[in-house]
């Protein structure tokens, strides 16, 4: 099967970082979001990330123009029927891809790879709402999408061999790593890093050390390029706290229980980068 078209539903961090990515490695690009607000929002951040790829001699001008040029922006999901593969990259709530995969599901020929970009819901879970399992898969981008060259390849327990070689085939086309992981809560990257970070803000919570410090210790001693605190403020603490319940859910261990502390922030509306607010505070 070849890929010739892919749709990305959602245009938030991760929603705008794919359809970049795809529009930019020669895909035609169908984004969707449910306001005109958000896909505007989308959009105007593929522009500028696209724009300092050119200022930095990344690629050439006609480059970015015509990878702007194949993004076409929707609020409707009709226009997915053309695509090959659709990634879903909506908000990290079972409920919500839970209605998105029965939705495709009916709008999209058989065919279709039906992929989701979740960090921690069951894959088998979400191919169970279709009925094409072997059609589902999971690709686990990273942020920032442009930047960062791993790809989580999920297979749920009916992923095909066929579907799990398109897409892998297609995230190196992409210009990504995809490295090959199987159905299990929080998968591979999230199920080392979450608990990690979730262990740093009961550091902090008790009073163990400054956010500051545990993220100098993990920077000067690890070697992190950032600390947990910071990366937890990057990836949104809203999203940590999403992926905590689903491990601590599906797991059962008392070791994955969310902090308090990161439930209260939460419940405030400090969620790091994107509100201005989290462990640290941003213009």
């Amino acid at each position: 099967m070849k890929i010739e078209r892919i749709g990305v539903i959602g245009a938030g961090t991760m929603g705008n970082g794919i359809a970049h990515v795809c529009a930019r490695s020669g895909y035609p690009v169908v984004l969707v979001e449910v306001e005109q607000r958000f896909l505007d929002r989308g959009l105007a951040t593929i522009q500028k990330n696209l724009a300092r790829e050119a200022e930095k001699g990344k690629i050439t001008a006609a480059d970015r123009d015509a990878a702007l040029a194949r993004i076409e922006p929707v609020l409707s999901k009709e226009p997915l029927a053309t695509c090959q593969l659709v990634v879903e990259a909506a908000s990290e709530k079972y409920e919500i891809k839970q209605q998105v995969f029965r939705e495709l599901d009916a709008l999209c020929p058989p065919e279709t790879i039906l992929a989701t970009n979740t960090s921690s819901i069951s894959i088998t879970k979400l191919a169970g709402q279709t009925k094409r399992p072997e059609k589902v898969i999971g690709m686990h981008f990273f942020n920032p999408v442009p930047m960062m060259k791993l790809v989580e390849v999920i297979r749920g327990m009916a992923t095909s061999d066929e579907t799990f070689a398109v897409v892998k085939e297609t995230s190196e086309k992409l210009g990504k790593t995809p490295v090959l992981v199987n159905d299990a809560p929080g998968f591979a990257a999230n199920r080392v890093l979450l608990p990690m970070i979730n262990e740093a803000i009961y550091a902090v919570m008790e009073g163990v050390a400054t956010p500051e410090a545990i993220d100098e210790v993990f920077k000067l001693g690890m070697a992190h390029p950032m600390g947990p605190l910071t990366l937890a403020d990057f990836i949104g603490l809203d999203v940590c706290l999403d992926i905590m319940r689903v491990l601590h859910g599906q797991l059962g261990d008392g070791k994955y229980r969310p902090c308090p502390l990161l439930v209260r922030m939460v419940d405030a509306g400090w969620l790091g980068r994107k509100s201005g607010r989290g462990f640290y505070k941003y213009e």
